[in-house]
C-alpha cells in the first residue's frame, strides 16, 4: 500500500469512527454552536460591535458646530440654546455655546474634551485638505497653534477679577529688535504635485502635511506611542470577527484531541500501532480530516463576511499549532478529567498569546507577534507584507513542527498506554527524543528545537509586562526571560538523567553543557535573524535579546547556566533541580541587568 493510499485509508477510517463515536452527543451541540456562530458573524459583519457609541454626552447651541462631532459615534449630540445648556450643564460631559467649551471636572469629562479636541483637529484637517489650490495663500502658510487659556471663566460668578484690563489707547510695541524680512518671490519654484509629494513624505514632522490629502499616522510597526497619540480606535469589530474564526478552529481541534484520548483509554489504538505503516502516516491520516474541516469552516466564514481569502494564510499556522498541541495533550493526559484541565490551561495561554497583541494592532509593533493581527489588518483593508507574515507566523510553524515530531517519535505502545503522571510522561516524551548512541548531539539538537517555545513564552511575557511602568517592566521581563531560558536549557539534561541515571558525570556534564549552550545559541541566532528583527528594535525586544550582540559572551552565559543547574543535579540529585534552576536564573538575570544598565 502506497503512502498516499495509507493516509487516505486512515483519514476515512478516522472520519467514520469520529462520526459514530461522538455523533449522538457532540455533533448536535456542534451544529447548534455553528448556527449561533453564523448568526454572530452576520451581526458583526453587518452591524459591527459599537462598544464606544454614545459614551459621551455633548450639548451644543450651534448646528454648524455640531457638524464637527457628527461623524464621531462616541458622542450623543443634543442641540439647545445657551441658557438651557448652562442650567443643565451637569447632565453633560461637554457643552459648547457661544464659541466656548466647558467640560465636566471628571475623568469622563476630560476624556470627552480630549476626544472633542481630536475631532476638531480632524475637522480642520479635512477642510484644509479639501482645498483645490495649495498655493492659494502663497507665500503665506497658515498654521494653528492651540494655547490653553489661563482665564477662569467661572471666577466672574463670584466677583473675582479674571485678568488685567487691556490698554486700548496705545498700540502694542515690540519688546526686541525688529528685523526686516525680504519678501519672497511671487514665482513658485516647484509644482503643486511635487510639493504635495514632498509634504506627504515629510509626514507628521511637517505641519503642512495635512494639506496634502495624504495624511498618514504611520504603520503599526512605527514604535511606541503614548495614549494621547493613539488616534486609531481599538479594532473591536475586527476582534469579534477574529474570535468568530478562532472559536471553531479550537473547537474542532478538541475532536482530534478526544480521538487520540479515546484510542488510548479504550486501547483501540493498538490496531493502528500493529498496522504496517509508520507512526507519521498514522498521525497525518488522523489529522487530515480535522485540518480539512478547519480550512473549510474558515473559508466559509471568510466568504460569508465578504473578506479576502488571503486572511486564510495567517490562520494556517494557527490551525497547525492547535492540531499539534491537541496531539501532544491527547497523548500525555491519563484521563478525560486530566485532559480537560490541560486543554483549558492550554486554551487560556494560547488565546492570551493570540488575542492580547491584536488590541495594539493599530498602535504598536508588539502586535505583530500574533498572526491574528494580520487577520485584523486584512479585515480593516490595510493588508500585510511578506516580512510581517514571516514575523507573525514563523514561531507557530516552528513549534507545530517540533510538536508533531515529538508526537511521531513517541507514538508507540509504551508511551501511549503508560499510566505515569503528566509531568513524568512529558519528561518521557523529551527523553524519547534523545538518542542513546549520540546523547550530546541529541542535546545539541534538542536545545535548538526548544528555541521556538522559548521565544513564544518570552513574547507572552512581553505582552503581559508591556503596560507596566518602567523600569519595573524591564526588570520583570529580564528575570522572566532568564527563567524561561534556564528551564529550556536544563529540561533536556533533567530528562536524560531521569531516563539514564548513570549518565550524569563530570565529563558528560561539561560536554553536555557545551552542546546545549552551543545549540541554544545557534537556534537563538537563527530564529532571531529570520523572524524577530523588527521586535528587537524596541526597548522591550532589546531586553529579551540584548546578549546576542557578542557571540562568545552569550555562549559562556548559556554554558554557565547549564553547569550551575547540572552541578546541583550531580551533587544532590533530581530533588535539587529547582534550587539549581533558581541559582542559574539569578546569575542570568544579573548578567542581563548589567547589560541593561549599560544600554540605558
Amino acid at each position: 500500500m502506497s503512502l498516499v493510499s495509507s493516509i487516505r485509508t486512515i483519514a476515512v477510517w478516522e472520519m467514520n469512527r469520529s462520526m459514530t463515536t461522538m455523533g449522538r452527543n457532540v455533533l448536535p451541540l456542534a451544529m447548534g454552536l455553528l448556527v449561533l456562530l453564523v448568526l454572530v458573524t452576520g451581526f458583526a459583519a453587518q452591524s459591527g460591535v459599537h462598544m464606544q457609541d454614545g459614551i459621551y454626552r455633548i450639548g451644543i447651541d450651534d448646528p454648524e458646530v455640531a457638524r464637527v462631532v457628527a461623524p464621531d459615534n462616541r458622542f450623543t449630540v443634543e442641540l439647545a440654546d445657551g441658557p438651557t445648556l448652562w442650567s443643565n450643564r451637569f447632565a453633560y460631559d461637554v457643552i459648547v455655546f457661544s464659541g466656548e467649551v466647558y467640560a465636566a471636572d471628571t475623568d469622563k469629562g476630560r476624556a470627552a474634551l480630549t476626544a472633542l479636541r481630536r475631532d476638531y483637529e480632524a475637522y480642520v484637517s479635512r477642510v484644509a485638505a479639501s482645498q483645490p489650490d495649495l498655493f492659494a495663500g502663497y507665500p503665506l502658510w497658515i498654521d494653528l497653534e492651540y494655547v490653553k487659556s489661563e482665564i477662569d471663566f467661572l471666577a466672574t460668578q463670584s466677583g473675582q477679577q479674571v485678568g488685567a484690563p487691556a490698554a486700548t489707547r496705545e498700540p502694542p510695541l515690540p519688546s526686541g529688535p525688529v528685523e526686516a524680512v525680504t519678501a519672497p518671490s511671487p514665482a513658485v519654484p516647484v509644482s503643486e504635485d511635487e510639493l504635495r509629494q514632498h509634504l506627504a513624505e515629510a509626514g507628521n514632522e511637517n505641519p503642512l502635511s495635512r494639506y496634502t490629502g495624504m495624511i498618514s499616522s504611520g504603520s503599526a510597526t512605527d514604535g511606541l506611542r503614548t495614549p494621547a497619540e493613539l488616534s486609531p480606535p481599538l479594532p473591536y469589530d475586527a476582534l469579534i470577527l477574529v474570535f468568530v474564526f478562532i472559536f471553531p478552529l479550537y473547537f474542532t481541534s478538541q475532536f482530534f484531541m478526544m480521538s487520540v484520548m479515546n484510542e488510548r483509554v479504550g486501547r483501540a489504538g493498538e490496531a493502528l500501532l500493529s498496522a504496517p505503516v509508520r507512526p507519521s502516516t498514522v498521525i497525518i491520516g488522523k489529522a487530515i480530516p480535522y485540518l480539512a474541516i478547519m480550512l473549510l469552516v474558515s473559508a466559509a466564514i471568510t466568504a460569508f463576511i465578504g473578506a479576502p481569502l488571503s486572511i486564510l494564510l495567517p490562520l494556517i499556522p494557527v490551525i497547525l499549532f492547535f492540531l499539534s498541541a491537541a496531539l501532544i495533550i491527547g497523548m500525555a493526559a491519563r484521563s478525560f478529567k486530566e485532559l480537560s484541565f490541560v486543554s483549558i490551561f492550554f486554551s487560556t495561554l494560547a488565546t492570551s498569546y493570540l488575542f492580547f497583541p491584536t488590541v495594539f494592532a493599530n498602535t504598536h509593533v508588539i502586535s505583530i507577534i500574533s498572526p491574528l493581527t494580520l487577520v485584523v489588518l486584512e479585515i480593516q483593508g490595510e493588508g500585510f507584507t511578506a516580512a510581517e507574515y514571516v514575523y507573525s507566523t514563523a514561531l507557530f510553524f516552528a513549534t507545530s513542527a517540533v510538536l508533531f515530531y515529538a508526537g511521531t517519535v513517541n507514538f508507540r505502545e509504551e508511551r501511549l498506554f503508560s499510566e505515569k503522571p503528566l509531568t513524568s510522561r512529558l519528561m518521557d516524551f523529551i527523553g524519547g527524543a534523545i538518542g542513546r548512541d549520540y546523547p550530546h548531539l541529541s542535546l545539541f539538537l534538542l536545545a535548538i528545537f526548544t528555541i521556538p517555545f522559548v521565544f513564544m513564552a518570552q513574547m507572552m511575557t512581553l505582552v503581559l509586562f508591556f503596560n507596566i511602568p518602567m523600569p519595573l517592566s524591564l526588570v520583570l521581563l529580564t528575570v522572566s526571560a532568564a527563567f524561561i531560558e534556564e528551564v529550556a536549557k536544563s529540561v533536556g539534561l533533567y530528562a536524560m538523567i531521569k531516563e539514564r541515571p548513570g549518565f550524569l558525570t563530570v565529563k558528560n556534564l561539561l560536554l553536555g553543557a557545551v552542546a546545549i549552550g552551543a545549540g541554544f545559541l545557534a537556534g537563538e541566532k537563527l530564529l532571531l535573524f529570520a523572524t524577530l528583527s523588527q521586535i528587537t528594535e524596541s526597548i522591550f525586544g532589546s531586553v529579551l535579546f540584548l546578549s546576542l550582540q557578542v557571540l562568545w559572551m552569550p555562549l559562556l552565559l548559556h554554558i554557565a547556566g547549564v553547569l550551575i543547574t547540572g552541578s546541583f543535579l550531580l551533587v544532590w540529585g533530581r530533588r535539587a533541580y529547582v534550587p539549581g534552576l533558581v541559582a542559574a536564573c539569578m546569575i542570568h538575570s544579573l548578567y542581563n541587568l548589567h547589560f541593561l544598565g549599560g544600554m540605558l
